[in-house]
């Protein structure tokens, strides 16, 4: 039997032969996602439904890719499709703190802000000239004659009026006075003074009629003043709309049929009259110092706030935000500080995310969007609405500023979630909508079939990767490399790892040796370097652990035979480093009833499936061996020298094997070391890190010698699993180390103590000398002392 459960050198790890593979440094990956046609199957129905609520959650575990492998297929799919259209906010003239949002064609908006700063030069060339013409001041003449002849005509009436009551009439600037006049001359003050009282009273009579006329004819004054104001003002306009209409004559006819565009300039030609009052008249109070100045103040008027625009033809967007904040994602006003407040205006709207990736495809990390405040509300409701609202989500926080509230845009956009499987059924479970909204779900293999498809793919990718990265171009020797550590990760002959994100950085940290060699290409040698080189960097605490093992720290036995004591394999998982280590494994029998103790459990360090494990051996002892009289067996199963946290159940064939060692006082090889889990039947079932597990006893039998004897004990279903080093393999094939892959307890037992374990015959009864039988009998021996024990209490 332990010959033909030897497992020969070649079945220790999957050999490639690449010979029908293309290797070309300028192949570019086919756009196909490698290894996942189940993901790319659902994201390309997700991308295709024009529904709502078709969002897509691309599921998987940190590592395999997702993000990187998306964003291609993305890109490669968004090129075919429309370009989305260009969006910029310009000032509302009518309510300045709601800015109006405008649609541009694709690469409109550059050229729309050029069309419009050249109106501005154009407008700062024109005014203040225009009004500095002949014709404008001939006009305005006019009107300022008009009014100072009604004026004039209204004096002389008065003037008249005076001149026959002896009365002479003053005009100084816009004043008027009165004054005595005799023999034809004006009098002073002194010679006023001087007549008699009864024609002084006669002049301030005179003087009294005569303001009152003035009054009188002068009713009309102020409405003469409206008037004169009015033309003045309606001359400024015609004069202003006769000089911008050649102006805009050419940008109507480029925009005519844009409606956003065409009503805006519209609503320019309206609000001109005003500005150009303000800033280009003539020795007017608010005209800036010089052209500078008043260009930049018409562009912060009038220019559009672009928020996003496309090259033309340039396909839908894909964005990635990596760093999903509510400003990042819905866009931001900002502000400026004026006099202690803080103000702002409608050319400091940045835009977010959202913006950029409308009408197209927007990336981003599950886990990232949940832990910023806000922000998955806001998501939900901007794809409720189908609109970006830009707003403070602070606002209920009371900073009181002058804030705008710009007009929505229009919101198209497919949004993929990149997260793993627990936030996905996090969401699921706790938000009611989230189904509603992510109806399509991206699921990512942690593993990838190997076929001549998928490597064609994967070395593809490496190629691409090392042209990208200015590599070297990689070997057929170098990928074959590759795909061989790629099976190692996978832990399957049959597959490929899809943590394709490892071994594109083995490429990269493989190009470090092929320029200390300046080598023109990446080989084999290279990679295996690499390989080598990273498992030095890791591996200080599995060479500390192999040491204390060689000076006697940590007690392993590989050579000799002892009773309850067995070689179980472990796997370490700290930080980024993981290896195989032997742990000893004891066992104890004694009369009594209390079972099988787990001192692992007891002492709180064992886990779970540790536990359940374990529990299993009294199930397997039940079936086997106490069918005709009760299981009374106290026993102690430990694992030594183990002071942390203990989870899994590869341990379980091990501790069996161990607690009927215990139990029929058999002697077990200490050569050996095993693994494996069982069920109450006795059958032998897979585990997970068969490689370290094995890699780690072969290191501790190589430091202290190899001999024909050390051998690892696997299950039969770990078979595929089998990835191991080249020196493993090697070693095999010399005669120095064994590998046996069991599919029972019975097989594992023959190979631990070489000893018959015994056939069950007609009779129900195992051979005398077989090890079932030596256990039968240990445990009708323990029963009956128990039974005893209990008779004796019930006395």
């Amino acid at each position: 039997m332990p010959t033909t459960l030897k497992l020969p050198p070649e079945s220790l790890r999957l050999n490639i032969e690449l010979v029908e593979i293309e290797l070309n440094a300028a192949t570019t990956p086919q756009s196909n996602i490698l290894g996942q046609p189940r993901a790319q199957s659902a994201l390309e129905f997700g991308i295709a439904m024009t529904s709502s609520g078709y969002n897509v959650f691309v599921m998987g575990e940190p590592g395999l890719g997702r993000l990187s492998m998306v964003t291609h297929h993305l890109n490669g799919l968004s090129r075919n499709l429309p370009t989305a259209p260009a969006y910029a906010y310009v000032d509302n003239c009518s309510n300045q703190r709601e800015p109006l949002a405008i649609q541009l064609a694709a690469g409109q908006g550059e050229q729309f802000c050029n069309d419009i700063e050249n109106l501005i030069d154009n407008l700062l060339v024109t005014f203040p000239a225009v009004f500095e013409s002949p014709s404008y001041q001939q006009k305005k003449s006019a009107i300022e004659r008009s009014f100072n002849q009604a004026y004039n005509n209204a004096i002389d009436l008065v003037e008249k009026q005076a001149r026959s009551l002896n009365v002479a009439l003053f005009r100084e600037n816009e004043g008027i006075t009165f004054a005595p006049v005799k023999n034809k001359k004006p009098l002073d003050e002194e010679q006023f003074a001087e007549l008699p009282q009864a024609e002084r009273d006669a002049f301030h009579q005179h003087i009294e009629e005569l303001e009152e006329y003035l009054g009188e004819v002068l009713l009309e004054l102020p409405q003469w003043r409206r008037t004169l104001v009015e033309k003045i003002k309606q001359l400024d306009t015609d004069t202003i709309q006769l000089a911008i209409t050649p102006l805009f004559a050419t940008l109507d006819d480029k925009y005519q049929g844009m409606d956003d565009l065409y009503r805006y300039l519209s609503e320019i030609k309206k609000n001109l009259n005003n500005t150009i009052a303000d800033y280009l008249m003539p020795t007017h109070a608010l005209e800036p110092s010089n052209n500078a100045t008043k260009r930049s103040a018409l562009i912060e008027l009038y220019s559009p706030n672009i928020l996003v625009d496309h090259k033309q033809d340039s396909g839908a967007p894909v964005i990635y935000e990596p760093h999903p904040t509510y400003q990042n994602l819905f866009g931001r006003i900002e502000y400026v500080s004026d006099q202690g407040t803080l103000i702002t205006h409608y050319r400091r709207i940045c835009p977010g995310s959202l913006h950029k990736a409308n009408g197209g495809y927007l990336i981003l990390d599950a886990e990232k969007l949940l832990t910023y405040p806000f922000v998955w509300e806001g998501i939900k409701r901007a794809l409720q609405s189908g609109r970006i609202e830009i707003e403070s989500p602070y606002s209920d926080l009371g900073i009181n500023t002058v804030t705008l509230k710009p007009q929505n845009i229009p919101l198209n956009i497919k949004i993929i979630l990149v997260g793993s499987r627990d936030i996905y059924y996090l969401l699921e479970e706790l938000d009611s909508e989230f189904n509603e909204m992510f109806k399509v779900l991206a699921d990512f293999d942690g593993h990838i079939p190997l076929s001549n498809e998928s490597t064609q793919q994967f070395a593809s990718l490496m190629m691409k990767h090392a042209l990208d990265t200015g590599a070297k171009p990689l070997t057929k020797t170098a990928i074959q490399k590759l795909i061989e550590h790629s099976c190692r990760l996978s832990e399957n002959q049959h597959h490929l790892s899809a943590h394709i994100n490892d071994s594109l950085d083995i490429v990269s940290e493989a190009q470090l040796f092929g320029r200390q060699t300046n080598s023109g290409h990446i080989d084999k040698a290279h990679i295996e370097q690499a390989l080598v080189a990273r498992e030095y960097r890791n591996g200080r605490l599995s060479q500390t652990v192999l040491e204390e093992m060689l000076d006697g720290t940590i007690l392993i036995d590989t050579e000799g035979e002892a009773v309850g004591k067995i070689n179980g394999l472990t796997v370490l998982e700290i930080g980024g480093s993981c290896f195989g280590a032997p742990a000893r494994i004891t066992a104890t029998v004694y009369p009594g009833s209390r079972g099988i103790v787990d001192i692992e459990r007891e002492a709180e360090l064992g886990q779970s499936i540790h536990s359940k494990g374990v529990m299993i051996l009294t199930g397997y002892l039940g079936h086997c061996y106490a069918q005709e009289f009760p299981l009374a067996i106290s026993a102690s199963i430990a694992i030594e020298q183990s002071y942390g946290y203990i989870d899994g159940d590869s341990a379980s064939m091990a501790e069996l094997c161990c607690l009927i060692s215990a139990l029929t006082r058999t002697p077990i090889r200490q050569y050996f070391a095993v693994t494996g889990s069982i069920n109450q039947y006795g059958e032998v079932q897979a585990i997970g890190g068969v490689n370290e597990k094995i890699e780690g006893f072969f290191r501790l039998c190589q430091a202290r010698g190899l001999t024909s004897h050390h051998a690892v004990i696997i299950p039969a279903a770990n078979k595929r699993n089998l990835m191991l080093k080249q020196e493993v393999v090697d070693a095999v094939t010399q005669g120095l180390f064994a590998i046996y892959a069991v599919a029972t307890v019975d097989e594992t037992l023959e190979l631990l103590t070489g000893k018959p374990v015994g056939t069950i015959d007609k009779e129900g009864n195992y051979p005398e000398h077989s090890i079932h039988f030596k256990a039968i009998s240990r445990l009708k021996e323990v029963s009956a002392l128990a039974f005893d024990d209990d008779k004796e209490d019930g006395l």
